[in-house]
């Protein structure tokens, strides 16, 4: 039989029984969008915020400092991706030396491995250039907005005059930081010398205005508008975090045997039931990613330390020990180990993985650059003229050599060969090469015509050896041997 419908006598009504659901039965709709909510950090003072202020300082000195640094009359530190030429103060390195970048980069993930190993997110608390820029943004902001309340006024105020003068002084002294950053940044791949010329003059090709504009926007946006949420949502480094973290590692910690159950109380006035935290939020309103430290180890957590200097203050005007809040581990917390203790318990397996592969690239990466001879070679022939007989039956090969002068010396070459009886060389062009020059020299190498028939048609290996010595620099001459092939044509 045929189901009623509804508009038939006896049919039900489905509103009126959706309506008479048990609450247990509806289904809740929650949006997977929300609204962010701004936070807005409390300044602090302390101990550990002068601690990063001062790696502020260090940071900024180093990163807007360096390119402006001379070395030998050049720029102490330039990837000139044009000329092919990467300077690292008094080491010239060409492409084929890409090698020690990527070590240079593999030794900066391992030794985050470490101290992340060790001292939780240090990386995200001083150094991230996230942190140090939001940092330099917010004190930007309050000095222009006034703290936490003061800025919580002014937006929600209508848009007066002292507004749009806050807003707007403050806004364009973050853009001239931010193309300011752009611009230093570009200055690590152009010199920036003539690059401050050709801005002065309005004349930055556009490659240069790009990344200046790119970074520029970058900083700014980053710094100034989402903060937070590229640290929270962003950041790969926040999701694998925990990969590296065990129960040894200092964390920033609240400890909840000593300050649970939270109350209000004044100074002096504890009742026993009560624990040393008196719920004022303090933590909280300084945190710049909006948590609660006394919820446990979060993600969220950059390791700022601004909870641990507003805890201290607090507890010393209540007249309680500090370190309610503090960098401790998860077993420091459950067994009550002392300093000591804890610090006997660094050297665990993990740690001395990480840092014995550490040492061992550094060590590579060391002795790589000191064994690095003076000069590199590549050879390639000739492909216009790949064999061909000559005067008096002899057989030539043509071939081209690349000299690359990693040094900042004047060289003076010479060119040898050997793997076949009587080889000879003929050079065709100078053999001197510059500071830091790369040179294409054209080789010819001939054998007698009795050498050739006794070897016969085909390919037959060569070795070149190219020696160099110094200008002006007495000592033996430093040599690089390439091998080759010289052919003999039917």
């Amino acid at each position: 039989m045929l189901p009623a419908r509804r508009d038939e006598p006896g049919a039900p009504d489905v509103s009126t029984a959706s309506r008479r659901a048990a609450p247990e039965e509806r289904a809740d709709i929650v949006s997977l969008y929300q609204k962010q909510r701004k936070i807005y950090p409390r300044a602090v003072t302390g101990w550990f915020a002068r601690w990063r202020w001062s790696m502020v300082w260090a940071t900024q000195l180093v990163f807007y400092g360096l390119p402006w640094l001379e070395w030998n009359g050049r720029q102490a530190v330039l990837f000139d991706i044009v000329a092919r030429r990467f300077y690292l103060f008094g080491v010239v390195l060409y492409p084929q030396d890409f090698i020690f970048l990527t070590g240079l980069l593999i030794v900066c993930a391992y030794a985050l491995f470490l101290f992340t190993a060790v001292g939780g997110r240090l990386w995200c608390g001083y150094a991230c250039p996230q942190t140090v820029y939001t940092e330099i943004f917010m004190w930007i902001e309050r000095r222009l907005e006034g703290d936490r309340a003061a800025r919580m006024r002014l937006d929600a105020a209508p848009w007066k005059l002292d507004k749009w003068l806050r807003k707007g002084g403050k806004h364009l002294a973050w853009l001239a930081l931010g193309l300011w950053t752009g611009f230093s940044f570009v200055g690590y791949f152009t010199p920036i010398r003539s690059l401050a010329q050709s801005a002065l003059q309005f004349g930055l090709g556009p490659w240069e205005t790009f990344w200046t504009l790119f970074y520029g926007f970058a900083t700014y946006g980053n710094a100034g508008w989402m903060r937070e949420q590229v640290c929270k949502y962003m950041c790969p480094y926040a999701r694998f975090q925990s990969a590296m973290f065990d129960r040894d590692t200092l964390i920033i910690s609240y400890d909840a045997e000593r300050g649970e159950p939270r109350g209000a109380r004044g100074r002096g006035d504890r009742p026993q039931a009560l624990g040393d935290c008196v719920d004022c939020r303090l933590c909280v309103l300084v945190c710049p990613t909006g948590i609660d430290i006394r919820q446990g180890l979060q993600y969220e957590c950059i390791a700022c330390t601004a909870c641990i200097d507003v805890c201290n203050g607090m507890m010393d005007k209540l007249g309680c020990a500090r370190g309610l809040i503090r960098y401790d581990t998860q077993n420091g917390l459950a067994q009550h180990l002392s300093r000591g203790q804890r610090w006997r318990r660094v050297l665990r397996p993990r740690v001395l993985v990480y840092g014995s592969i550490l040492l061992l690239i550094l060590t590579g990466i060391v002795a790589g650059l000191a064994l690095r001879k003076p000069f590199r070679l590549d050879v390639v022939r000739d492909r216009g003229t790949l064999a061909r007989v000559v005067e008096d039956g002899w057989v030539e090969n043509v071939y081209r050599l690349q000299i690359m002068n990693a040094t900042e010396r004047a060289q003076r070459c010479g060119v040898d060969a050997a793997g076949i009886e009587g080889i000879a060389v003929a050079l065709r062009g100078p053999a001197a090469v510059g500071p830091a020059e790369a040179i294409w020299l054209p080789v010819a190498l001939r054998v007698p015509p009795g050498a050739a028939a006794s070897l016969g048609p085909g390919s037959h290996r060569i070795t070149f050896t190219v020696h160099c010595a110094a200008d002006g620099v007495p000592g033996a001459a430093a040599q690089v041997d390439e091998q080759s092939t010289f052919l003999v044509p039917r």
